[in-house]
């Protein structure tokens, strides 16, 4: 992996999003009936794909089910946790997509039936469609740490999935004593947001240096190295001196068994005990795509990496962190980027065309502090075995702080884009 340059750290994130629309036109108007589209899940790549579509082709008729009324990012949300941002930043409605002509129906979508061509509700209601996108983000795998449950959370929040976890785990940093040990528990992999733990260490040490400062972050993590590890590292080095503790899967970091009551962990090192714990566990695609039978033995959804048309459901499309997709990694840029490709490639076959072979990139920004920015990026393309990264960059290693104030002004940016093409 290379190291680029602030300014082109920022083309790649340009490149996010605007890379997969090279080449679109309006399509002509077949004759008969209009087509139906429906799109199930309203985060960053549903809410894309939803209005792409309706752009690309207003004769085709979209509909978006999503049970909420409104979407709160995970993005931007650790900055709560440091006290730094209000939740309600994060919050955003599906009134630009109706106004657009979208039909936003707000249910639970219990299956994709493909065979029947149908999606069909919690109460037994089935909405038809010609082509339709999954985009059901991820779900947790409670049984995978024995102790850990839908219940404890509210003990150990995991904050995985941003509203009321965020908000309670804010509330328990607030309550913490200074002096106080947060635990951090790290998954192995995949998941969500594979730098998003760290970033979350690095700004609930912001919070803690200012505040508490006698208090330490210890991370247990179920893998040997992380996402721009040497960034954090160095960041913390600087920032935060001695007072956050990696501890990799190998030197016993994986969480086997939790005691929600006395907020301990069981591992290969021992016994940890946090004033604070959070416990972010394994995931797996969202339940209605296992409900679908979209899933792989592996909990993810394989996909055909030029439409991102479901391997296992004709006619059904995948995008986001649900997919099989790496190298390319879950993130909503990722998100974003497959909710071009697949709009275009649904547009195409309901307009009988062969969609074009797609170019896919992401951009992952982290803030170690409000300040100070590091960020990832990747550009893909499809392969024999799947997709494969053709260009990556990271941040340098050694930079000025104006360069990594910088970098946390883009992130910012990035942030504000990606939300204006989604649900502004």
């Amino acid at each position: 992996m290379t190291q680029i340059s602030r300014r082109r750290a920022l083309q790649f994130s340009a490149g996010a999003l605007a890379v997969p629309l090279a080449g679109i036109s309006a399509p002509a108007l077949a004759a008969g009936a209009a087509p139906r589209v429906v799109v199930v899940g309203g985060g960053f790549g549903g809410a894309t794909a939803a209005r792409l579509i309706r752009r690309l082709d207003p004769a085709i008729r979209v509909t978006l089910v999503e049970r909420a009324r409104t979407y709160t990012t995970c993005p931007m949300s650790n900055l709560v946790l440091a006290g730094a941002r209000p939740l309600e930043e994060n919050v955003f409605t599906y009134k630009a997509l109706e106004k657009e002509g979208i039909k936003v129906v707000r249910a639970e979508a219990a299956a994709v039936d493909a065979g029947a061509r149908a999606v069909v509700l919690a109460d037994g209601t089935k909405l038809p469609f010609d082509r339709a996108i999954l985009a059901p983000g991820i779900d947790f795998r409670y049984d995978a740490v024995q102790g850990f449950s839908e219940a404890a959370a509210e003990r150990m929040p995991h904050a995985w999935k941003a509203g009321a976890q965020t908000t309670l785990l804010r509330r328990q940093l607030e309550a913490m004593d200074d002096g106080g040990t947060v635990v951090i528990s790290v998954p192995g992999n995949p998941y969500r947001c594979p730098p998003g733990p760290y970033e979350r260490a690095s700004l609930i040490a912001h919070y803690l240096a200012a505040r508490k400062p006698r208090s330490k972050i210890l991370i247990l993590d179920g893998k040997d190295n992380f996402s721009k590890q040497t960034l954090f590292e160095n960041a913390w080095a600087a920032r935060y001196p001695n007072m956050i503790q990696w501890i990799s899967k190998t030197d016993g970091g994986a969480v086997t068994s939790v005691d929600p009551k006395a907020l301990t962990a069981e591992t290969d090192f021992g016994t940890m005990r946090g004033d604070v714990f959070n416990l972010i566990p394994p995931q797996t695609a969202g339940r209605v795509a296992v409900a679908s039978g979209a899933t792989d033995k592996g909990g993810w959804c394989p996909v055909d990496p030029v439409t991102f048309e479901s391997r296992l459901l004709p006619g059904v499309h995948v995008i986001g962190d649900a997919t099989v997709a790496a190298p390319m990694p879950k993130s909503a840029t990722a998100a974003t980027s497959q909710a071009h490709i697949a709009a275009q490639a649904v547009v195409d076959l309901l307009r009988g065309r062969t969609p074009p072979t797609p170019i896919l990139a992401n951009t992952c920004y982290s803030l170690a502090a409000p300040d100070y920015g590091i960020s990832v990026t990747g550009v893909y393309a499809p392969g024999a075995e799947g997709l494969k990264e053709t260009t990556s960059g990271v941040s340098a290693v050694q930079a000025r702080d104006e360069d990594r104030a910088l970098e946390a002004a883009y992130c910012h940016t990035w942030f504000a884009g990606i939300t204006k093409l989604a649900f502004a």
